[in-house]
């Protein structure tokens, strides 16, 4: 697998992007060394759809910048300083959850990965990425994508942990730990009913939540996993360990 292996329709056609419209995506470059910062702005600032707001060079001012100026998108260098990327990313989301991170690493690090998406990254890519796939994934990020998931789901040592997390928090609650990540505690549980051959009303009386409840997690799955129907989410998680398989 490439460092840059996202794959789907919108990748084909560039991404989501807003050129036309008049409206920009705010973006925040926070990175330690200047040099790479500057590069990163000149990439963004030839796409007319993309602002670049601020840039910070350690957790504190990233942080600052990120309340004051509400960027929609964050470039979030994980060799920050300590505390370092993933805890700045963790903190952030806690103050401004609607900002999309992208987190940027010098290599491919299961661990970090695993704190990655726990943080609430909605990217993990490596800075050797290439100028045309950055601007992409901020598109793609910026339209609401978790493109994490690729990351994730092509790890099933990572996606079992993942699992094994949003599990505890359905059991536990909340409180159990600080996780944030694409599919909901709920929604993995839902998606566990499905291939029982439950019906959407079937899965709605076993976990004692309405029928247009479950109806409405599902859409919010099959739009996080990019695939089109639950058949396809189903196999797709079983693959990746991310669910059990159907007991005989």
């Amino acid at each position: 697998m490439t460092p840059m292996d996202y794959s789907g329709p919108e990748r084909r056609r560039g991404g989501p992007d807003r050129r036309g419209t008049g409206e920009q995506v705010k973006i925040l470059l926070v990175d330690n060394h200047a040099l790479f910062r500057v590069g990163m702005r000149n990439i963004l600032e030839r796409e007319p759809d993309f602002q670049v707001v601020g840039e910070a060079a350690d957790s504190r001012s990233a942080i600052d910048q990120a309340i004051a100026l509400s960027p929609e998108i964050i470039l979030m260098d994980l060799s920050l300083p300590s505390p370092g990327g993933v805890e700045t990313t963790q903190r952030i989301k806690r103050e401004l959850q609607p900002a999309g991170i992208i987190v940027l690493a010098v290599q491919e690090d299961e661990e970090a990965l695993f704190e990655a998406i726990k943080a609430g990254a909605a990217a993990f890519i490596l800075k050797e990425v290439g100028p045309d796939d950055l601007v992409t994934i901020i598109r793609r990020v910026a339209a609401g994508e978790y493109l994490i998931n690729d990351k994730v789901f092509a790890k099933p040592a990572v996606a079992s942990r993942v699992l094994k997390e949003f599990r505890e928090l359905a059991v536990y609650g909340q409180e159990a730990a600080p996780i944030f990540a694409p599919l909901s505690p709920r929604e993995v549980e839902i998606l566990d009913n499905i291939p029982q051959g439950m019906t959407n009303k079937q899965v709605a009386y076993a976990l004692s939540i309405s029928e247009q409840t479950v109806k409405n997690h599902m859409s919010s799955i099959l739009r996080k996993l990019s695939v089109n129907d639950r058949t396809q989410a189903v196999v797709y998680a079983m693959r990746q360990g991310w669910i059990r398989m159907p007991e005989d």
